[in-house]
């Protein structure tokens, strides 16, 4: 079974229990386009609007859902990628070009949240999940510092593609991982026993690393171990991707997005004509995925809801 409205988009059940994921009669739609490398979705509900980064063309879009209008949010946005809200409705964003963590404050000020470690200058952070301690977790791969288009071209001064976390009070900054090659979507499973981390190595290194890692969070919530790989991607490269209430990640791929059951299966897809880079859950109740491709944003309503 494959259908959908507009041409190249579907739901592709590969298992029965994807089934219980949709909605019988809904649709992908296709709410914008004019990106260049649209990512980094962040649903904000008490104003029913998505935040998504459009990273070449150096500026944030905002989706109304009131009204299904869009309008550039922040422009130029140092080529900003991944986004998030922290537990206080506030945005926090990955910047490329200003390899650097960044908050927006309700009077529309700008905190640096974190721009180097133990003195050196992040390479170019990527995305980035907030922990109900109010602690940030983000990636910090080199896409920003290869080439002078989504970011500007430049020698890493940490030497290494890290994971790193900020303490909530303390605002420390910790490295909690140091093994992957490029460590770039990440977001913690609902009750906040494991992180997910993937890794995109294969975007640069012939038979680079292409899956999804899952960690323990150790207690306290401050440290990770047991790593193992979640996921091995069957199409392209997961990216940025989100979970659902019942622990369901819903992952970006080349074909569209993937849906795998917590013990790691592959139930289905929504097929997406474009490459996709992440998604997001949003609407009122949570129960519509969000959807960044290349050049535009697409979504669906779906019979689950995401993590709250």
């Amino acid at each position: 079974m494959f259908y959908g409205a507009v041409e190249g988009t579907g739901f592709e059940p590969l298992d029965l229990r994807f089934n219980e994921c949709l909605v019988g009669h809904a649709r992908v739609e296709r709410l914008w386009t004019g990106a260049r490398w649209a990512e980094g979705p962040a649903w904000f509900g008490a104003g029913r609007y998505l935040i998504f980064s459009d990273i070449p063309n150096n500026r944030m879009v905002r989706y109304d859902d009131t009204d299904g209008s869009v309008s550039v949010f922040r422009s130029p946005s140092n080529n900003s990628n991944g986004n998030t809200v922290d537990g206080q409705g506030r945005l926090v964003t990955c910047e490329h070009h200003a390899r650097r963590v960044t908050r927006t404050e309700h009077d529309g000020a700008i905190t640096v949240i974190a721009d180097s470690f133990e003195g050196k200058r992040f390479n170019s952070p990527n995305d980035v999940v907030v922990k109900s301690d109010g602690s940030i977790w983000f990636t910090d791969p080199p896409y920003g510092i290869l080439i002078d288009y989504e970011g500007e071209q430049a020698a890493s001064e940490i030497g290494g593609n890290h994971v790193y976390r900020v303490d909530a009070q303390s605002r420390k900054i910790t490295r909690v991982c140091d093994d992957f090659d490029k460590p770039n979507g990440l977001a913690f499973s609902p009750n906040e026993k494991y992180l997910y981390v993937t890794d995109t190595g294969a975007s640069h290194t012939k038979n680079g690393p292409k899956h999804i890692r899952r960690f323990d969070v150790r207690a306290g919530g401050q440290t990770l171990s047991n790593s193992k790989v979640f996921a091995d991607c069957t199409a392209g490269l997961f990216d940025g991707f989100r979970l659902d209430g019942d622990g369901r990640i819903w992952t970006s791929a080349a074909d569209g997005v993937h849906c795998y059951l917590p013990d790691g299966t592959l139930i289905g897809k929504i097929r997406i004509p474009e490459l996709v880079s992440n998604v997001a859950f949003g609407g009122p109740r949570l129960n519509r995925l969000f959807i960044c491709g290349t050049t535009s944003l697409y979504s669906a309503y779906l019979a689950i809801n995401g993590a709250r």
